[in-house]
């Protein structure tokens, strides 16, 4: 099946350009398998007879990403381009500002093809190269299963409002992505000629940060995640026959690992939600239960994440939250608080409570934080601040800096989430108002939180920390 018209979007109204190449500018989907915005252009460079070339700007400067994620990012970069220059397709990489070099590359192109990011700068780059280049500019969706903007077209102000919507046209967007071959291969197209630049090797990660100045050691590459779509899809096999069938019982049980450990890997673009989802689908019916809650959190709440970055602007900022939850917050700072912890203690993992200490650890030492134990962490952080603002403050910093899926739509949906977003009033409280609130003592109701401190205990001394 062919990609569905929803997701393929034209930026421009500009004709074809008599170039030499067309252009992918691949950005957010770092993958050479089952990426829509790839095959589109691979099937728009064989019908203007034209070899396909594929570049990736990279930034000095992203915003908030540090040694930890450029690591993670070009362990799968090197894996793409030679899964790309199998098929013929040449990967080039350029250190500049995204857009530039799209624009630098796409001088000479027919037409540039680029994959979709959701959160503001990303859409920002994308109109800037759409405004700015001489020929027609298309971006295709390849990292949501539905596209957002086809889905709900307003912000969502639950789960169950978007499920209705994704319920009703899922299998619409439920398709086998085709490989298509590459007619004329792009072998003999010197990128150096068209970008005044030679590309950047990428067999020594770490000469190359320092070369871009990422040389602050300060938050280390995860010794637990290596970055990549092969890396990705072995641990997803495992997943799928070892935890699947027991997900929807395990899934809030930190203590375990019946998670999928694909947020680093979908935050990069290097796996397929679509190859996610069709996977999970074509063994259904050996756990239903599990399939089910899988593609719950995998489709409705990561796509209600999508959603809120793409309508609220200010998704980063406490102002965006809900106006019953801020009010609440509001009637309610003057209370007392049961402690106050500065940034250094939270950094260090200093406080009173054990659990979210090794909650910290977790997120310091790996990258990743069990989704259960990222609710609670966030909901303390709130309790223990001077104001809700600081609060939120702190946990986008932390959020930021240490998780390698920070800085992504599920990252600043799950914070707003702690201070209401997307969720109901629940019992007045000290502190937290009508906002949801979560005890130490429930944590040691449902799971064994001791085990899951014992478990981070073992991450500690197996990778130690900065």
């Amino acid at each position: 099946m062919k990609i569905p018209q929803e997701m393929i979007r034209p930026m421009n109204r500009r004709p074809p350009s008599p170039g030499d190449f067309v252009l992918y500018w691949m950005q957010q989907s770092q993958r050479a398998e089952c990426n829509p915005a790839l095959e589109y252009a691979v099937e728009t460079a064989n019908r203007h007879r034209r070899p396909l070339l594929v570049v990736f700007g990279l930034s000095s400067g992203y915003p908030e990403a540090n040694r930890r994620h450029y690591t993670f990012m070009l362990e799968g970069l090197a894996e793409t381009r030679a899964a790309l220059a199998g098929r013929g397709i040449h990967l080039a990489i350029h250190v500049g500002h995204p857009p530039d070099v799209a624009l630098a590359a796409g001088r000479r192109a027919v037409a540039i093809i680029c994959d979709q990011g959701y959160l503001r700068h990303q859409r920002q780059w994308r109109a800037e190269v759409a405004g700015a280049a001489a020929c027609p500019v298309i971006q295709v969706d390849g990292d949501a299963v539905l596209p957002v903007a086809t889905l709900y077209p307003k912000a969502a102000y639950n789960a169950r409002i978007l499920r209705m919507k994704i319920q009703e046209l899922l299998w619409a967007f439920l398709y086998e992505l085709e490989e298509i071959p590459l007619k004329i291969s792009s072998s003999h197209i010197d990128p150096a000629d068209i970008l005044n630049a030679e590309d950047v090797a990428l067999d020594s990660p770490d000469d190359l940060l320092k070369m871009i100045g990422l040389d602050d050691l300060s938050v280390p590459p995860s010794l637990f995640f290596t970055g990549g779509t092969a890396h990705a899809k072995r641990r997803f096999e495992d997943f799928l026959h070892r935890s699947l069938a027991v997900y929807d019982r395990h899934a809030n049980q930190p203590q375990l690992d019946d998670v999928s450990h694909m947020s680093p890997y979908l935050h990069f673009g290097q796996i397929s939600p679509l190859w996610l989802a069709m996977k999970v689908h074509a063994v259904q019916r050996d756990c239903p239960e599990g399939a089910a809650a899988f593609l719950e959190e995998l489709i409705v709440r990561r796509e209600l994440a999508v959603n809120h970055v793409w309508y609220a602007k200010g998704y980063d900022r406490y102002e965006t939250l809900p106006s019953w939850a801020r009010k609440t917050l509001d009637a309610h700072r003057g209370d007392n608080r049961p402690a106050l912890y500065g940034p250094d203690e939270l950094e260090k993992a200093e406080t009173h409570d054990p659990y979210w200490n090794a909650a910290m650890k977790e997120m310091i030492h790996t990258g990743f934080m069990h989704n259960y134990m990222r609710m609670y962490w966030g909901k303390k952080v709130l309790e223990w601040s001077e104001t809700p603002e600081v609060a939120f403050e702190r946990l986008i910093r932390l959020n930021n800096r240490y998780f390698i899926d920070g800085r992504d739509p599920n990252s600043y949906a799950g914070i707003g989430w702690i201070f209401g977003l997307h969720d109901r009033a629940w019992k007045e409280r000290p502190v937290f108002g009508k906002i949801r609130y979560m005890a130490a003592s429930g944590l040691e109701r449902k799971c064994d939180i001791r085990a899951y401190v014992r478990k981070v205990d073992r991450m500690v001394a197996a990778a130690p920390g900065p």
